[in-house]
């Protein structure tokens, strides 16, 4: 499987990524239907080498006194904005703590594709660099405290998909992972019984940006590495199918889609109750 897509496969999936997100400064909800309660969430700035981050870090109004389970957000390729900053908030009204992490620095969002594009390409060109930024991340989610360090997991939507799925591959000893309409190729397959994590891989069925023989080679990678996984295909879906701002229109290859979005995030809740259950 190849690293990186080819440069018109790059720009397609950054245009509908730009779609989706909107320009700098759009403060699209993911989820109006059912936005949480304030939860006091704030921005965390943390370190990766010389780079500094910037991060949301949200926590539930309170935390048991055996520690509380805990998430990372991995977000899309337009940067740590609003959708991925309001998935931690939720998260946290359900009673994790939630950090959105930020892998290309400073907070950065992506002011249009060809920024989106030459940001997340780093990454993929670089799978190593890939899992060091996401962990730098998770470091600040683990450090935090009240967090019970058995119970954390991630989730990550599109770019931030594929992100958490490269986590999951390197062997990371977390709970579980939820990849999103995530990309599922990679040039740094899990080798045999590294996969830690338990992973829910949620994918629209119509994705031209993930298409079957992708879903396919991503399959035969999990059960070569005898990884615990599991599929969710939503039939008609298509890329970022979780985020109103993506319009309704299928034919552009990215789309929210209500009824896989409210099922994706059932799953979601269904798979955590299962991995992030206090012993």
């Amino acid at each position: 499987m190849r690293a990186v897509p080819s440069v018109l496969g790059l720009l397609a999936l950054a245009v509908a990524a730009f779609a989706v997100a909107g320009p700098r400064g759009a403060t699209a909800s993911p989820r109006p239907q059912d936005a949480p309660a304030a939860t006091g969430g704030r921005e965390v700035e943390y370190r990766h080498g010389d780079v500094t981050l910037r991060g949301w870090l949200a926590r539930p109004a309170s935390v048991p006194a055996g520690g509380a389970s805990a998430v990372l957000v991995v977000h899309d390729w337009m940067g740590c904005g609003d959708f991925a900053k309001r998935r931690a908030d939720a998260l946290a009204a359900a009673g994790h703590v939630a950090f959105a992490l930020d892998m290309y620095g400073g907070g950065k969002v992506c002011g249009g594709p060809q920024e989106a594009m030459a940001q997340a390409t780093t990454f993929y060109k670089d799978r190593a660099l890939m899992v060091a930024r996401a962990k730098a991340g998770l470091d600040v989610l683990r450090a935090e405290p009240g967090v019970d360090r058995a119970r954390v997991a991630a989730i990550g939507f599109c770019f931030g998909g594929s992100v958490a799925l490269q986590l999951a591959r390197s062997g990371e000893a977390i709970a579980g992972v939820v990849s999103f309409h995530g990309g599922l190729k990679t040039d740094v397959p899990a080798a045999e019984g590294a996969v830690k994590a338990k992973l829910l891989v949620l994918h629209g069925g119509a994705d031209p940006f993930v298409p079957p023989a992708e879903v396919a080679g991503f399959l035969e990678e999990m059960n070569r590495a005898k990884a615990t996984w599991r599929m969710e295909v939503y039939g008609g879906a298509v890329h970022a199918f979780t985020n109103p701002a993506a319009g309704t229109d299928p034919s552009k290859g990215a789309a929210f889609d209500a009824d896989a979005d409210r099922r994706s995030l059932a799953a979601q809740d269904a798979f955590f109750a299962e991995v992030l259950a206090a012993k």
